[in-house]
């Protein structure tokens, strides 16, 4: 019998789950976080507060999971692991004789950095950066952030100068804060998002580090994912009368992954092929392409897979900016639904979308297309449509844009010779709606399927800290694990599915076209 607890740090809560050997949860704590918005474009976070609450849900999570052990005649001395997983890119920067962090964290949503990378991309840096980093020159990674703070927290570059400081993304903070500043250090999948970590050499690059000037003293140890980082202290959670003593004095940190990448090794998927996506806010599709990075021509970044042990893995991500939001649009924009579990029935109340087109650009698109001026727009509206064909085709709208990933990452892989995606698997909050799940596999052509346990970021943490400390013999032993809850099979002729991609594509130009 053995017990893993997974910390979940992301964008907008704290969360910490414990999961037995067998991937189910025992018990599970959620705190919301504050955002900052200082200014137009500017989003931050308290550090203090994303390691009080990551921490106060992980003594809550304990405590439940104490009394729920005690009815079996068991106890938390089964705890055998901690793994930890993070929202990415998001930058911090504190000081190493007190850990107290010099400034807010800059969140990976901030884009105040946008004129640097503009003119860094205006001296063709971009396929230098491109060919080291997998990555585009963008904001939203942590190297421009990381510069910022240098430059414009008063004597923060000289005190970087001096070893003074330390920076990490929220897996390094956190695990700062677990080991009592004895550890300073992240893995290989959120070095991979800095914009500073060659993806190639497995080191941070030396050309990257003088072009946005950061010193090397600053940077964390890389490690593979699955690795013993350190061991949370005794008291870490708080007074030790407030835990239940069965709890270990110490715990290994066994595991570290940013939270896309983790969420692909928690649906089993650490083989070349294997693509899964994440319905939130958003939509993250990630396929693994093995020891390979293959350099997408289709608009895709090539990052770090989780990585198991010290042999590389990669992954060919692309992301939608507009995916369950627009649900959130129809709710408190266009005020179609009062409540966002609405949407399935209104759109099932019509047999199609009637012809009609939604495309939710309202931040731009992002891949495969790239378009930040692109602007929202429905298309191929009659007196016959209604709110309901409206509805239908905003859901449809997350599969027209995740179908347009997977065609891309497809195209990339066959140019490499890698192996097509036979199924999709999926996970995130949308990926409950049966009518979105069934259009996407209608569009993709290969099943669609959704896993029992759908908390598969924090189950991903949890196999990785797992495989470290001996829980888990191998891959083959969690891959076991993975179970389907329902598994939706394509009923759409091929003919009809491109029929309706081509309509897609027309109704994106439209929305391009100012």
């Amino acid at each position: 019998m053995a017990l893993i607890l997974a910390l979940d740090q992301g964008t907008s809560s704290s969360r910490s789950i414990v999961f037995d050997a067998q991937g189910r949860i025992v018990a599970s704590a959620q705190q919301e976080i504050p955002q900052h918005y200082p200014q137009p474009g500017w989003v931050e976070h308290d550090p203090l507060t994303l390691w009080t609450t990551q921490r106060d849900t992980a003594r809550q999570a304990l405590q439940q999971a104490a009394t729920a052990l005690a009815r079996e005649g068991r106890s938390l001395a089964e705890l055998r692991a901690i793994g930890v997983t993070n929202q990415r890119e998001t930058t911090v920067l504190w000081r190493r004789d007190t850990g107290q962090p010099l400034a807010r964290a800059i969140v990976w949503q901030d884009s105040r950095t946008e004129a640097r990378c503009t003119h860094w991309r205006a001296q063709g840096l971009e396929a230098t950066v491109r060919a080291k980093t997998g990555l585009v020159i963008d904001a939203y990674f942590s190297g421009s952030k990381l510069q910022w703070l240098l430059d414009n927290v008063d004597g923060a570059r000289a005190a970087a100068e001096r070893g003074e400081l330390a920076f990490g993304t929220v897996d390094s903070w956190l695990l700062w804060q677990l080991t009592g500043g004895r550890v300073h250090a992240t893995d290989v999948s959120n070095a991979s998002r800095t914009m500073l970590f060659n993806i190639h050499t497995g080191d941070w690059d030396g050309d990257l580090l003088a072009l946005m000037q950061i010193p090397r003293s600053v940077l964390p140890q890389v490690h593979p994912s699955s690795h013993i980082f350190g061991e949370a202290l005794a008291g870490v959670w708080g007074p030790a009368d407030a835990m239940p003593a069965s709890l270990p004095t110490r715990i290994p940190i066994g595991g570290m992954a940013g939270d896309q990448q983790a969420a692909l090794f928690g649906q089993a998927g650490f083989e070349a092929g294997l693509a899964k996506n994440t319905y939130g806010t958003g939509c993250f599709m990630l396929m693994h392409t093995g020891a390979q990075a293959a350099t997408s021509t289709n608009g895709l970044l090539t990052t770090a897979a989780a990585q198991p042990d010290a042999t590389p893995a990669y992954a060919l991500e692309g992301s939608v900016f507009i995916g369950g939001a627009v649900v959130q649009w129809l709710r408190d924009g266009l005020q179609a639904i009062q409540a966002a579990s609405q949407v399935q029935s209104l759109a099932e109340s019509v047999p199609d979308a009637g012809g009609v087109m939604f495309v939710p650009a309202f931040t731009g698109l992002g891949a495969p297309y790239w378009q930040s001026d692109a602007r929202g727009a429905i298309v191929g509206l009659t007196r016959g449509s209604t709110v309901a064909h409206i509805a239908r085709a905003a859901l449809e709208s997350i599969a027209f844009q995740s179908t347009a990933l997977l065609q891309a990452m497809a195209r990339d892989v066959s140019a490499m010779g890698g192996p097509p995606v036979t199924e999709l698997r999926v996970d995130g909050g949308a990926c409950v709606n049966n009518l979105l799940m069934q259009f996407q596999a209608d569009l993709l052509g290969i099943p669609v399927v959704r896993p029992k346990v759908v908390e598969t970021t924090a189950l991903g943490a949890a196999y990785l800290a797992g495989l470290a400390t001996g829980v888990y013999a191998d891959r083959q032993a969690i891959a076991r694990l993975w179970q389907a809850e329902r598994t939706f099979y394509p009923t759409l002729s091929r003919e009809r599915a491109a029929e309706l991609m081509a309509r897609w594509e027309r109704a994106v130009r439209q929305a391009c076209a100012g």
